[in-house]
């Protein structure tokens, strides 16, 4: 066991390291099972020498961001511990150097860690990009942001968001109201993704001209979708010929985002995942990029990386 002090480079930027009510630091104590004390004008850290060690580092990556003027908050204290688990805690202030977009309320919104800018890079620089990997690692939320982004820098003309309308063990016959009351439950994560981004009032606007479509993947038969960044949420759930369907909806100018979690499967019967044989068929082809997300980039509480992990296991037990 060994204790050490750690003092940030601005002493008035202790209280935003701390956190309110000192979450911060709860999160480094439980997640290094160390002592993480706040005095006033230094942090003491007890515990085990590698644990002290991850969170020093921690705090370190912490301090020199807020330095740069960033505000802080618990997912960040999360992703530089991730990164501390690597020991790549040298890079997390590259993640804050660039802004993606502001949100509705002007907050800035950057990539979180590493394996959420790979994902940004692929689809500023690939047709098509294929998302793989658990909830909770930002895939939905990260290509709105991109789509939204794109269309105000004029790059695309519309938005077209969609997942297939396959009920996780519910049925959608029994629930009240039209096709399109019926489905929009099941469209509701891309509904909060951009009323989180660009608000309601802005969102609902712009739905209405029809500039942003939400829509279930049935819609897309026939279509040719030019000009448009268009976003397949709930990927897993697709059949092989639906997942062939959509892909072939390619227009000039326009880009293509599909993402799905391979453990979320809820295709009735033996169905295959579209999503499964996509990544098999495609993988050679230069203009589509494929982007592997794992629990180490789950941007929720700590806990929930550890749930998935503990079901991951249990699955390949049995």
């Amino acid at each position: 066991m060994v204790q050490t002090n750690f003092i940030p480079k601005n002493p008035e930027n202790i209280q935003k390291l701390v956190g309110i009510n000192d979450r911060n630091l709860t999160l480094l104590a439980e997640g290094y099972d160390t002592s993480v004390v706040d005095i006033g004008n230094q942090i003491v850290i007890d515990g085990e020498t590698n644990s002290v060690k991850k969170v020093l580092d921690v705090l370190k990556a912490l301090d020199q961001v807020l330095e740069t003027g960033v505000t802080i908050s618990a997912p960040d204290v999360v992703s530089a511990m991730k990164m501390a688990d690597k020991g790549t805690t040298e890079y997390f202030a590259d993640l804050y150097k660039k802004i993606l977009i502001r949100d509705a309320k002007g907050k800035p919104i950057r990539v979180k860690n590493m394996g959420q800018k790979k994902y940004v890079e692929a689809i500023q620089k690939s047709d098509v990009v294929f998302g793989i990997g658990p909830a909770g690692t930002g895939k939905t939320f990260l290509a709105v942001v991109c789509a939204v982004a794109a269309f105000k820098k004029g790059e695309v003309s519309r938005i077209v968001l969609t997942r297939p309308a396959i009920e996780a063990g519910e049925s959608l016959g029994f629930l009240p109201g039209d096709l399109k009351e019926k489905v929009d439950p099941y469209l509701r994560p891309i509904y909060d993704s951009l009323y989180a981004i660009l608000g309601t009032n802005t969102t609902d606007r712009l739905m209405e001209r029809g500039v942003i479509e939400v829509a279930p993947l049935a819609y897309m038969r026939g279509r040719t979708l030019d000009d448009a960044f268009v976003i397949l949420d709930e990927a897993q759930n697709t059949t092989d010929a639906q997942m062939k369907m959509f892909l072939t909806r390619l227009g000039f100018n326009s880009k293509m985002i599909v993402n799905g979690d391979m453990t979320q499967v809820d295709l009735p019967g033996r169905q295959r995942s579209g999503l499964l044989d996509a990544r098999h068929i495609l993988k050679q082809i230069d203009q589509i990029k494929f982007v592997q997300f794992s629990a180490n980039d789950v941007v929720r509480h700590p806990v929930v990386a550890k749930i998935i992990d503990a079901y991951e296991k249990e699955g390949t037990q049995n």
